[in-house]
């Protein structure tokens, strides 16, 4: 590849932020091209790959699924997509991050309130081993 600098996979792990192991891994699930290997198989990533990788890391860092970075991954390369396409993918990711949160919050407030109605003391009595097993709290 002319023009193109080589680097190998630990080069590529430093240059992206991503490990080595984890390179791999994405090669592995085709969300980087097959990359070129020299005459004794040791793999070499170009500036391209490299952004590919930057690319699948703050996707990943977003919270994406795999199978929506590779979506993503594929808008990105393909000049003809429409932005429709890659607002869709991130509208859904972002009404679950939303309900996420809002289970979240549910199970917040519900430990919260378990927590305020034990007692923490020497006695047996705990409102939160009670709503684990199932059993109504005395609250």
């Amino acid at each position: 590849m002319s023009g193109a600098l080589l680097r190998n996979i630990g080069a590529a792990a430093r240059a992206s932020g991503v490990s080595a192991r984890m390179v791999r891994h994405y090669e592995g699930l085709g969300l980087l091209p097959r990359v070129e290997r020299t005459d004794s198989g040791y793999r070499q990533y170009t500036d391209a790959d490299i952004h590919t990788l930057r690319f699948i890391k703050r996707a990943r860092d977003l919270g994406f699924s795999m199978d929506e970075i590779a979506d993503l991954v594929g808008l990105w390369h393909d000049r003809s997509r429409a932005s429709a396409s890659v607002k869709r993918i991130a509208q859904h990711h972002l009404e679950e991050l939303a309900q996420r949160i809002a289970d979240l919050q549910a199970m917040e407030r519900t430990l919260a309130q378990l927590v305020h109605c034990c007692q923490g003391d020497a006695r047996p009595d705990c409102p939160i081993l009670d709503d684990l097993s199932g059993a109504k709290p005395k609250f």
